[in-house]
């Protein structure tokens, strides 16, 4: 991937509607230009948002033309009521876009068992897509507009050069709480100029959330909200349907989803460090992501991190209980590049120096290899702070 453009044929914007009390900006369209391909994948919460009900069932699709976007309300827990007034969204935006209710997707974020302001949100919709545009500007107010608690927006942007020609990609992205091992509390967008099917598409996205989205978590609250959609609109006239294409376009799209991911726990409530669990030498990589997953949902663990504590122990001891076959004999454990436990014997070293490179660095790596086999995978959570305690004790009140 080379420098940085965003897909033509696309239109964005972004506006405060008065969804947020805070005047905030709350309601953002991604739509495109000509009907094209979508993809989707969503939450595996059975309590789902009304927004999350109507697009599994119009996903996969080629008749895509738009998304709508809110924040500050989740439409989820509200009934027939919130049901419709989703499908009300859909067909206010359709009649706006000369298209029909059924190539309209909406995403929904925000507090759960509120019913949305539909005064302010149909007319919002109006003058969001009157609004529209392609440029950059236009593109950075929808990335600000799907935020809640977010310190800041979450994008990525990048060129994928093949021999086929030049495929442009851009995502945006929201989540910093509320953030599980299946998905996150999170949305997140891709657009594409890409030509691919729409089967071909699901199937990329599929596997690409298991690399990146699944991986990721703050203190493992999935949501009813959770989703990430794919948009390509072939208007790069590059056609992804051959082997090496597919597999091109794929690599490129897991890596585009790992960067945005990465982004939600680095900006976890209250967070300090955005945490790397790296697991090596398992059986197979099932069972190394769930010692990664075990590890990474560990309060003490994450409270060893914020307090820039060595404590190895509660590391080695979560692996432990993670459920994966184990060889203690061979289990050794680096923490950012100290070595401080191996093949199953404390090792020694300098407290106080593997403490302050724990503290001075945002980043944090464990990396932990529990036996001889050829399994790995990687987890990226944050770590637990009073901040994020103050914070959610606080949310709604």
């Amino acid at each position: 991937m080379i420098e940085m453009g965003l897909p033509g044929g696309f239109e964005f914007t972004g506006i405060a509607c008065g969804i947020k009390p805070s005047g905030k900006l709350d309601l953002a369209v991604v739509s495109s230009q000509t009907p094209c391909v979508a993809a989707g994948v969503y939450t595996q919460n059975i309590v789902r948002a009304a927004s999350i009900e109507w697009n599994q069932q119009r996903t996969p699709t080629e008749g895509f033309r738009a998304l709508v976007i809110n924040s500050g309300n989740a439409n989820a827990c509200t009934g027939q009521r919130g049901i419709d007034d989703n499908q009300t969204i859909a067909a206010i935006a359709a009649k706006h876009l000369g298209a029909d209710e059924n190539q309209v997707l909406v995403l929904s974020t925000g507090v759960i068992g509120q019913h949305l302001p539909m005064q302010e949100t149909t007319n919002g919709i109006a003058q969001a897509i009157s609004e529209q545009g392609g440029s950059q500007d236009h593109f950075e107010r929808a990335t600000m507009a799907i935020l809640t608690t977010d310190k800041g927006p979450k994008t990525i942007e990048s060129v994928v050069s093949t021999k086929f020609g030049d495929i442009n990609i851009a995502g945006m992205a929201k989540g910093a709480g509320m953030i599980g091992p299946k998905m996150a509390t999170m949305l997140a967008i891709i657009i594409s100029d890409a030509k691919i099917s729409s089967d071909s598409a699901q199937q990329i996205l599929n596997r690409a959330v298991e690399q990146s989205f699944n991986r990721i978590s703050v203190e493992g609250h999935t949501s009813t909200n959770d989703a990430l959609v794919m948009i390509c609109n072939g208007n790069s006239e590059i056609e992804v349907e051959s082997e090496e294409s597919l597999q091109e376009f794929e690599k490129a799209v897991t890596e585009n989803c790992i960067q945005l991911a990465k982004q939600i726990p680095a900006d976890g409530e209250g967070a300090s460090h955005l945490i790397t669990i790296d697991i090596h030498g398992a059986t197979n990589d099932q069972q190394a992501d769930s010692v990664a997953r075990t590890v990474a949902a560990s309060a003490l663990v994450k409270t060893a991190i914020t307090g820039s504590d060595p404590n190895w122990g509660r590391i080695v001891s979560a692996a432990g209980y993670a459920g994966a076959e184990m060889d203690v004999s061979m289990t050794s454990l680096k923490l950012n590049g100290f070595l401080v436990f191996d093949n199953g014997q404390p090792v020694h070293f300098d407290e106080k120096q593997v403490s302050q490179a724990l503290n001075d660095q945002f980043e944090t790596l464990i990396e932990l290899t529990i036996g001889g086999g050829p399994g790995s995978a990687q987890h990226w959570t944050s770590d637990l702070t009073q901040e994020y305690v103050r914070f959610n004790s606080e949310y709604t009140t």
